[in-house]
């Protein structure tokens, strides 16, 4: 008869160490909601900066032409896309990496928030970006009597085409890949 090796046992001291050492992997998550909270407190900063230009817009309105007027409002939806980047790198950021957002049922809880996975982040990031990109190409080209030149304009025209087509690439290196997970 041959002699069975005994079962594997592990050492008691090891599996202690390891369990507390994957605990502090785990629980170093947490380092990351001050820089959540450090956003929103650039949120209110960016509210101030919002109500400061639009009370400049509202003073100053009476007197401009309709292009400053369209460009004063671009400014103020450029600030608004803002801060709707960083709500959702909050919200995100905070369900993918820190901990789950229980909305208690909370009526006006949007359904986005709780349900934007990594791919998803980087989905609403990027066109958030492209967004604000194209308010700023926007702007400079209804400024364009205001002697801006040539070599700044396609500056941002081909930041602004990077950003889109980093975007596409993006989109359909996701779909390619969430195609090939079915299989």
């Amino acid at each position: 008869m041959t002699e069975q090796p005994a079962p594997y046992q592990p050492n008691p001291t090891l599996k202690r160490v390891e369990r507390g050492f994957e605990s502090i992997l785990f629980n170093s998550r947490w380092l990351m909601a001050p820089f959540y909270l450090g956003l929103v407190i650039s949120l209110a900063v960016l509210l101030l900066k919002f109500g400061m230009m639009l009370w400049e817009f509202i003073v100053h309105a009476p007197g401009l032409k309709e292009s400053d007027i369209i460009l004063g409002v671009l400014s103020l939806i450029d600030v608004s896309l803002t801060g709707n980047l960083i709500l959702i790198v909050v919200f995100s950021g905070y369900e993918n990496f820190v901990s789950r957002i229980d909305p208690g049922g909370h009526p006006d809880w949007p359904e986005w928030m709780t349900k934007v996975d990594f791919a998803g982040l980087k989905q609403k990031l990027l066109a958030s970006i492209v967004a604000i990109s194209a308010i700023q190409v926007l702007k400079a080209f209804m400024n364009l009597d205001a002697a801006l030149d040539s070599a700044r304009m396609g500056w941002l025209v081909g930041v602004h085409l990077v950003f889109v087509v980093s975007t596409l690439v993006l989109a359909l290196s996701d779909r390619w890949g969430s195609d090939h997970g079915r299989e």
